[in-house]
């Protein structure tokens, strides 16, 4: 069975979306690499208006997602194993080492919020877990989970071609990826590095690497701090 990722929604038209295009759409569409499910949770609304939302208890703007209403679309969906995620910016973030251990499985199963949110009910009791992809709120959970399957998708076998082209990619080891060029040689008055024309494997290779850890150590000093820790020996003084 290919990876599937079931999407519970209240816009499933917002799907495929990138998911759909490149290489990720060519091994859904053509290939079967994986699958893509959409869920209209509306359809399981008990309201003849099709509405899934109710006042805050406790009071409060904005409308809440009806647990039993979540509950049915959830129950509607053959469970397989697949984790279960909604997408909240309260989650734990999304990190690369996450999506790698996803990609291994079954595949997931994403509920994406709206309005304040889902009743905690429904999420306790189905065991959901919730996942962030950043320090900003978004008006739904859809475009998060577009980002959480493309990042477990990429990683199967076959969907990039190139096994090597993930290798040195952020996060990979800890470190962000090296910068990128290619022709022209001169663009604007800026020059290709000389050492990526050199020829030499291993000077390349060394000026990637002092690359990699200048730009974490400039934009991502939690990042860096972990590479440093991960350095050290068991037992050994950070110097």
């Amino acid at each position: 069975m290919p990876f599937l990722a079931t999407v519970l929604t209240m816009f499933p038209e917002a799907f495929p979306g990138p998911l759909g295009v490149s290489l990720i759409g060519t091994a859904w569409r053509a290939e079967g690499l994986w699958a893509l499910q959409t869920v209209d949770i509306r359809a399981f609304s008990n309201d003849k208006r099709g509405f899934l939302d109710d006042t805050p208890a406790g009071g409060g703007p904005g409308q809440v997602m009806r647990a039993d209403v979540v509950a049915s679309a959830l129950d509607s969906v053959e469970a397989a194993g697949r984790p279960l995620l909604y997408m909240s910016a309260r989650g734990r973030p999304l990190t690369q080492a996450r999506a790698k251990a996803w990609s291994r499985g079954p595949g997931l199963t994403v509920l994406c919020g709206r309005f304040e949110g889902v009743d905690q009910r429904v999420i306790d009791a189905r065991g959901f877990e919730e996942v962030s992809v950043g320090d900003a709120v978004l008006a739904g959970g859809e475009a998060a989970a577009l980002v959480v399957i493309e990042a477990c998708v990429r990683l199967l076998p076959g969907v990039l071609g190139e096994a090597a082209s993930l290798s040195e990619e952020s996060f990979e080891d800890g470190l962000l990826e090296h910068p990128q060029f290619t022709r022209p040689r001169v663009f604007e008055g800026r020059d290709i590095p000389e050492v990526l024309l050199s020829g030499h494997h291993g000077e390349v290779a060394r000026w990637r690497r002092d690359q990699r850890e200048q730009v974490t150590r400039e934009r991502r000093p939690d990042l860096w701090a972990a590479h440093l820790a991960n350095q050290q020996p068991k037992g050994g003084q950070a110097q």
